[in-house]
């Protein structure tokens, strides 16, 4: 199966409304958002900014209120998300993300899915090894881009942040700044707007 993923830096709903709207004319039906990642700030903006945003592209979208293990174990979610056309995995915590899908009927789901795009903390989380914003450093992430790793929003980084966690390194890192992303599909690399990587992309 051919998947594209699709690592938007930030802005989710808001800032990338171009390539949104070339994504989602590539495939089309219906867009499952899936805001697990910011369950302990306010899930509920985060939801109302993909409302908007459907109107103003003209499509539709379904809620997959995955925000916990048990949620993550549900049948129902997992069948929202294998049925829908693109998902848009948003929110800015990657580790909440990570310990709340690994291993879940959702994952398998997310992983089978042939359009996964995902902003902000939530784009750090689909790669291996993962970013932690916390500090910088690297840790385990859900892994459906392997041997690069994405510092998401990196406008907002201070530069001695960002230097300490290039020196810590061992693999290609992406900086991905809002209304920018990082696209992988079918093997093939590309990017949209203004990333900066370190390395070489892998190859597969």
């Amino acid at each position: 199966m051919t998947q594209e993923v699709v690592l938007q830096g930030g802005g989710p709903f808001t800032a990338n409304d171009e390539l949104d709207a070339q994504i989602l004319r590539a495939h089309p039906g219906y867009v499952a958002v899936l805001p697990t990642a910011e369950a302990f700030e306010n899930p509920d903006d985060l939801v109302q900014l993909s409302v908007a945003w459907a109107k103003r592209l003209g499509i539709t979208t379904k809620l997959c209120a995955v925000y916990s293990r048990a949620d993550a174990r549900e049948e129902s979610f997992a069948a929202m998300i294998t049925q829908s056309s693109v998902v848009y995995v948003v929110g800015d915590s990657p580790i909440h993300l990570r310990s709340t899908l690994k291993d879940t009927v959702v994952f398998d789901a997310l992983a089978a899915h042939p359009c996964v795009v995902a902003a902000a903390g939530s784009a750090a989380a689909m790669c291996d090894p993962m970013v932690d914003p916390r500090g910088g450093a690297f840790a385990l992430g859900l892994g459906l881009v392997r041997g690069v790793a994405a510092i998401t929003e990196s406008e907002k980084w201070p530069d001695e942040r960002l230097q300490r966690t290039l020196s810590l390194a061992n693999t290609s890192v992406a900086e991905i700044p809002t209304g920018a992303a990082l696209i992988h599909q079918n093997g093939t690399w590309s990017t949209h707007g203004a990333v900066v990587l370190h390395g070489p992309l892998p190859t597969n």
